[in-house]
C-alpha cells in the first residue's frame, strides 16, 4: 500500500467527517447569530494557526491548521468587554437571554437536524441489513423441535411481513410469553410453512436499550459457522500442504459457505474422480491480507469423501492462540492443541469448553486432555478469574485459562433495503436519529449504573478508525456513521458543563428564571472546572485510544 493510498484512506474520511461536522455545527451558531442581529467576527474550521482566511462583511472565513473543532467568535461575546451604546445592537451580551439561548443551542440542533438528513439520505441510498434467514440451529434446541431448519426465510409473524432479521427481532419483542404463527419459506417448496411458536423472554444483550428484556425462540440465529477444518497429521490433505484453520470456500468449483454445508457437498462428489478445494487461510500475524489457494486430491480407492475418509473435524476444539502470561500458558499448552476433554467429560463444541472453565470452583485444578502430533498429553490447569468486555459493552468477571480456538462465523446473508418515498425516508431518518439518541444517552446512565465500563470511551483515534473503517466499505455506511457521530455531539454539546453549549444553557436558563445574569465571577470559576473536567475526560479517551491500538 503506497504512503498516498494510506493518507486517502485513513486521515482524508477522517477531515471529511469531522469538517462537515463542525462545519454544521458552527454554522447553526452563525446563522441564528445573524438572524437575531449579533455581527459575528470570525467563523472558523478547525483552531491555532490559519492556513486559509476570507473576509467577507464584518466576517473572517478561516481553516485553521488543527482539524479538531470549530468556532465562531462573535462581536461583545465577553461579559463585561465596554461597548458603546451605538454598537450595543450588534453585540451578543446585550441580546435578551431567549436571544442568546436560540444562538447557542442552534449548534447542537443542527447536529440533531443534519443527522436526520444523513439517515433519510441513506433510506434512499439503501442499506444493508441481515437477511430473515435461519443459519446454524441445533437438533437439541426448542426452535429445532418446532419445525425450523436451517437456511428457512421467516416471511411473515402474525400476519405482518418480515424484510430483515433486525424487523423479526423488533416483531418479537412485544410477543415475549405469548404465542406467534410464524410463515417460513423452505428451499423450492410451493407454499410456505406455519409454525405456532412460544415465544420465550430473556435479558436484552444490548445495555444501551430501554428495554430489559427482549423476546426469543431459542436456538434460532440468523448466524453460521464457516467452514474451517481441523487437519490431522495423518489427513491425506495434510500431506497436500491443508493446515488446521484454513477456511473451505469451494469443493469442486461448488462454493461452500458454511460449515453445515462441508459434508453433505463432499459426499456428493465421486472418489473415482479428482477433489479439487479452494481454501482460504489467514495472514500469519503482521500479514496483509488472506491467502487464496487451490489443492486437488487425485482419484483414490477410498469407499467415498467424507469427513471420515478424509481425516477431517470442525476445527472449533484445535487452539488458535494460547495467550502469554495465562495458566494455558503455564500448564505448556500450544496453539495446534486438540482438547479432548475437561474433567473426564469429552468436549463436542467449544461452548463445552466455556461452560466447564467458567463453573470453576476454585478447588481442584482442572484436568485437561489434549491431542498433539498423534499422542494424548495430560494437564493440569488452574484457572483465573479476569474482566472481559462484553459484546454489550459492560465488564463481565470470570474464569478463564487463556485460549482462543480456531472458530470464526461466516457473514450472513443481506439483504439490501431501500425507498424511493420520501415521506417514509423522513420518517425513517427521524426514527433512526431518535433511537440513536435514546441509545447515547443510555450510554452515559448505563455508564453511571456500572452497566458499561468506562473503557467503551473513546476519543479522536477511535472516530478517525471508524471513518476510515466505513469510507473503505462505501458511502452508506460512511454517511450511517457521520449520523452517529453527529447525535453524539448533539447530546455531548447539551451536558450542563461550562465551557460546552449546555453550560451556557445552564447559565442563561438561571438567568431566565431569576430576571438576572450569573456573575461573572461564579461563571469564571465554573469554567474552569469545566474545563478540567472536559480535558480530563479528552485525555482519559485517548489512553483508552492508545490502549485499544497497541494491546496496552
Amino acid at each position: 500500500m503506497t504512503l498516498l493510498h494510506k493518507v486517502l484512506s485513513g486521515f482524508v474520511p477522517f477531515v471529511i467527517l469531522l469538517g462537515v461536522l463542525i462545519f454544521i455545527h458552527e454554522f447553526g451558531h452563525f446563522i441564528v447569530a445573524r438572524l437575531c442581529g449579533v455581527r459575528v467576527e470570525v467563523f472558523s474550521l478547525g483552531f491555532g494557526k490559519k492556513i486559509f482566511q476570507h473576509r467577507r462583511g464584518d466576517t473572517n472565513y478561516c481553516v485553521s491548521i488543527i482539524p479538531l473543532g470549530g468556532y465562531v467568535k462573535m462581536f461583545g461575546d465577553q461579559p463585561g468587554a465596554e461597548i458603546s451604546e451605538e454598537d450595543k445592537k450588534f453585540s451578543f451580551t446585550h441580546k435578551n437571554v431567549w436571544q442568546r439561548i436560540s444562538i447557542v443551542l442552534a449548534g447542537p440542533l443542527m447536529n440533531f437536524l443534519f443527522a436526520i438528513f444523513i439517515f433519510f439520505v441513506v433510506a434512499f441510498v439503501g442499506e444493508d441489513y441481515r437477511a430473515p434467514k435461519v443459519g446454524d440451529l441445533s437438533s437439541a434446541s426448542k426452535a429445532y423441535t418446532v419445525g425450523f431448519r436451517s437456511d428457512d426465510v421467516i416471511k411473515t409473524i402474525n400476519g405482518e411481513a418480515i424484510s430483515t432479521w433486525e424487523q423479526f427481532e423488533a416483531k418479537l419483542a412485544p410477543l415475549q410469553n405469548t404465542q406467534a404463527l410464524i410463515e417460513v419459506q423452505r428451499g423450492e417448496a410451493p407454499q410456505p410453512l406455519s409454525f405456532k411458536v412460544d415465544i420465550g423472554s430473556k435479558e436484552n444483550p444490548n445495555v444501551l436499550s430501554t428495554k430489559t428484556t427482549v423476546g426469543e425462540i431459542e436456538g434460532l440465529s440468523p448466524m453460521s459457522k464457516a467452514a474451517l477444518i481441523g487437519v490431522p497429521g495423518d489427513s491425506p490433505l495434510a500431506a497436500l500442504g491443508l493446515k488446521t484453520g484454513d477456511r473451505i470456500t469451494a469443493i469442486n468449483g461448488q462454493k461452500v459457505r458454511f460449515w453445515r454445508e462441508l459434508g453433505p457437498i463432499l459426499e456428493k462428489q465421486a472418489p473415482q474422480n479428482a477433489l479439487q478445494l479452494d481454501v482460504e487461510r489467514a495472514p500469519a500475524t503482521g500479514g496483509a491480507k488472506v491467502e487464496s489457494m487451490s489443492v486437488t486430491l487425485a482419484p483414490s480407492t477410498l469407499p467415498k469423501y467424507s469427513f471420515e475418509t478424509l481425516k477431517l473435524e470442525s476445527a472449533d476444539l484445535y487452539l488458535s492462540t494460547v495467550i502469554d502470561g495465562t495458566p494455558a500458558k503455564a500448564a505448556g499448552l500450544l496453539p495446534g492443541d486438540r482438547l479432548v476433554q475437561i474433567n473426564n467429560t469429552k468436549i463436542v463444541q467449544w461452548d463445552d469448553v466455556i461452560n466447564t472453565v467458567k463453573a470453576y470452583d476454585g478447588k481442584e485444578p482442572l484436568k485437561v486432555e489434549v491431542l498433539r502430533d498423534g499422542k494424548v498429553l495430560d494437564m493440569k490447569i488452574v484457572p483465573q478469574m479476569v474482566s472481559q468486555m462484553t459484546s454489550g459493552g459492560g465488564e463481565d468477571k470470570r474464569f478463564t485459562i487463556g485460549i482462543t480456538p480456531y472458530i470464526s462465523y461466516a457473514m450472513p446473508e443481506l439483504t439490501e433495503i431501500s425507498t424511493s418515498n420520501p415521506v417514509e425516508a423522513l420518517k425513517i431518518g427521524t426514527q433512526r436519529t431518535w433511537d440513536v439518541s435514546v441509545m447515547t444517552v443510555m450510554s452515559f446512565v448505563r455508564l453511571f449504573e456500572g452497566k458499561v465500563s468506562p473503557k467503551n470511551i473513546g476519543g479522536i483515534i477511535s472516530i478517525g478508525q471508524a471513518a476510515s473503517e466505513t469510507f473503505k466499505i462505501g458511502i452508506s455506511p460512511f454517511l450511517r456513521m457521520m449520523g452517529l457521530i453527529s447525535v453524539n455531539l448533539f447530546i455531548l454539546n447539551l451536558l450542563p458543563i461550562p465551557v460546552l453549549d449546555g453550560g451556557h444553557l445552564l447559565f442563561y436558563g438561571i438567568e431566565a428564571l431569576k430576571g438576572a445574569p450569573v456573575s461573572i465571577k461564579k461563571m469564571e470559576i465554573a469554567q474552569q472546572v469545566g474545563l478540567v473536567l472536559l480535558m480530563s475526560l479528552m485525555v482519559f479517551a485517548l489512553f483508552n485510544d492508545f490502549t485499544r491500538l497497541f494491546g496496552l
